[in-house]
């Protein structure tokens, strides 16, 4: 296959969501998220635009998941072009003296545990030439942000450990931090608040897209 190949994770909804859709029709994208029925209207919208996709309803935290996608993905292409790591858990805001430890080994779990395998398993099919796009959030040491700004906070360190390895002889690692957005994620931390004051994914996906081609 020519076309360029771009694996998406957390490509259901928000920046995710809307970071496949702006990679089709120049990339196939292979998109990962727990939810099916947010992949079909994914796979509508970009068949639409006149590209296509590959979906996989998978847990991340699942090692052997990811290990199946990715030798999938081996065997059928032999790599791929772009990792887009946007898939997130978002842990209910709390004081930390009172966070619950389940939440906390939820956050671990699933926002560095995972983030570790996705980098560990989708590296070599990278390559030196491919590009690793992770979103950073400044959030880390807020208020009632414990848990998740902590587990945040480690998987931007993962990827910036990975993007000063890789700084000579690649892939490239790219960290990039949107604007605020009216996500579902936000919608738990803010709920009620304006979404018309906020950035449309839409227009932070573009933002995405120009650092690709910069």
């Amino acid at each position: 296959m020519d076309q360029k190949i771009a694996l998406v994770t957390g490509a259901s909804r928000g920046l995710g969501f809307s970071v496949a859709l702006g990679l089709a029709p120049e990339y196939h994208v292979i998109a990962l998220a727990r939810t099916s029925g947010a992949l079909e209207a994914l796979d509508d919208r970009i068949r639409e635009k006149g590209g296509s996709a590959t979906l996989a309803p998978i847990d991340l935290t699942k090692k052997d998941a990811v290990a199946g996608i990715c030798r999938a993905i081996h065997d059928r292409w032999g790599r791929i072009d772009l990792l887009v790591h946007a898939a997130i858990h978002a842990a209910p805001l709390s004081p930390v003296a009172h966070s619950a430890d389940k939440e906390l080994a939820r956050s671990l779990e699933h926002n560095v545990m995972a983030t570790q395998t996705v980098i560990t398993m989708v590296a070599p099919l990278l390559g030196e030439a491919g590009t690793a796009v992770f979103f950073d959030d400044p959030r880390a040491g807020k208020p009632f942000f414990g848990h998740y700004g902590a587990t945040k906070a480690a998987q931007v360190a993962l990827a910036r450990s990975w993007q000063a390895e890789s700084a000579r002889l690649g892939p490239r690692v790219l960290v990039h931090t949107p604007a605020e957005m009216p996500t579902a994620t936000r919608a738990r931390f803010y709920p009620g608040q304006d979404a018309a004051k906020l950035a449309s994914p839409a227009d932070e996906a573009a933002k995405v897209l120009a650092l690709l081609s910069a």
